[in-house]
């Protein structure tokens, strides 16, 4: 595929996915994700230009439909009839969940439906990272690796993968925000027993990192 039109097939990818519903379906229903906002002609040399990390985030929420195509690229049904995501994992194992956190709450991304899923009402930025700029982002994605689905033999092999799985979960949303105009750094810093009381994760449900997400500051 010709790398400029790279993006604009993604965008025409999202008609064929069943990703619908108004735009204004958030105000109707905080669960339902409206249709995604993605970058049309931007091509993929743009995005890997204009790749960077952003650790300064302006006062400015995401809009829904923003938010919407950043959990798409990140790892979204981009293929309808099997299920498959705009990230691999390894034998398809899908065992990286997105956890959205905001100010209103925390959720989980539901690839399959496009959608969230309220997990908790409370505002729980600050716990998501050491570092002191995470509680001022919009936004904070948490990756959960489920453990007792992602491939390997042992120990070592099932962790390699869930943080190589992980890895091009990120990438995704790094590429989304450098043509979208957002910034973003991936973290492992994070006082995991913390978040995962909070989240209240199961033992199998691994924390492997986190990533801001937020308009940077001027």
């Amino acid at each position: 595929m010709d790398r400029r039109a790279f993006m604009k097939t993604a965008g025409t990818l999202c008609v064929g996915l069943g990703i619908g519903g108004a735009r204004d379906a958030l105000a109707q229903n905080a669960d339902i994700l409206p249709p995604p906002a993605l970058p049309g002609g931007k091509t993929l040399e743009e995005a890997l230009r204009a790749r960077q990390s952003i650790r300064s985030y302006a006062d400015k929420d995401i809009p829904a439909e923003v938010l919407s195509g950043l959990l798409w690229a990140a790892c979204g049904v981009n293929r309808k009839e099997s299920g498959k995501r705009t990230a691999p994992t390894a034998v398809n194992k899908q065992e990286i969940d997105v956890w959205v956190v905001k100010k209103d709450g925390f959720f989980l991304y539901e690839p399959k439906d496009h959608m969230l899923s309220r997990k908790g009402s409370q505002d729980i930025r600050a716990l998501t990272g050491t570092q002191s700029y995470v509680a001022e982002a919009p936004l904070d994605l948490i990756y959960v690796a489920d453990m007792g689905k992602v491939a390997g033999k042992t120990d070592q092999e099932r962790a390699n993968l869930a943080w190589a799985d992980t890895g091009y979960v990120s990438q995704n949303v790094y590429l989304y925000c450098a043509v979208m105009g957002l910034g973003t750094v991936v973290r492992a810093s994070i006082d995991l027993p913390a978040l995962s009381k909070a989240m209240g994760l199961g033992e199998k449900q691994h924390i492997i990192m986190a990533q801001c997400v937020g308009y940077p500051k001027a």
